[in-house]
């Protein structure tokens, strides 16, 4: 009579079942062992992938909040140069305008100086001919009375004799002393 074992399996199968193991050709895998296998990474595996996955998981959110806070950083370092551009070019800006200003001030200054130092060599000039023509009137007038006299004093010598030389010359000395006399 035959067991149930060998109803429910054959003897063959048995053998079979003895040399039970883990194939490690993969052409030759059966479903079991591959399950058998895929089990036993996944029981044992799955700490090791999940502290694989949470430390990646970590590097990269630390990546991300290093990113983020550079990105923070950078963009208030460009606010604070921008401000310094503006307040860069507001400053050469007033620094323009108060070269400007101080060049349209000197050019100004310059040309008022031109003009009094023309008026004061225009008002030289003027007072320097007055006082030439003045003097050349006074020596006109100190040469005419001289001239005439000697003119006067050719024309009577030609024609007076010596009694009207006398008489002139003490008419002059009467002259001369009234002249003392008015100045004393």
């Amino acid at each position: 009579m035959r067991s149930v074992s060998e109803i429910a399996a054959p003897s063959s199968y048995w053998a079979l079942a003895a040399s039970f193991g883990s194939n490690t050709n993969i052409l030759e895998i059966n479903l079991i062992n591959l399950i058998l296998v895929l089990g036993v990474l996944f029981y044992y595996g799955k700490g090791v992938l999940i502290n694989f996955l949470d430390n990646r998981k970590r590097t990269i959110l630390n990546t991300i909040s290093d990113a983020e806070e550079r990105y923070k950083e950078a963009t208030e370092k460009l606010k604070r140069a921008r401000t310094r551009l503006q307040q860069a070019k507001v400053k050469a800006d007033e620094i323009r305008i108060n070269g400007l200003t101080q060049m349209d001030r000197e050019q100004r200054d310059l040309v008022d100086a031109a003009d009094e130092d023309s008026k004061r060599l225009e008002d030289s000039k003027n007072y320097t001919i007055r006082f030439e023509k003045q003097r050349a009137i006074e020596q006109v007038r100190q040469q005419v009375p001289r001239l005439a006299s000697e003119r006067a004093l050719e024309s009577l010598n030609s024609r007076s004799d010596n009694e009207l030389h006398l008489r002139m010359i003490d008419c002059h000395i009467g002259l001369l002393r009234a002249m003392e006399n008015t100045a004393d």
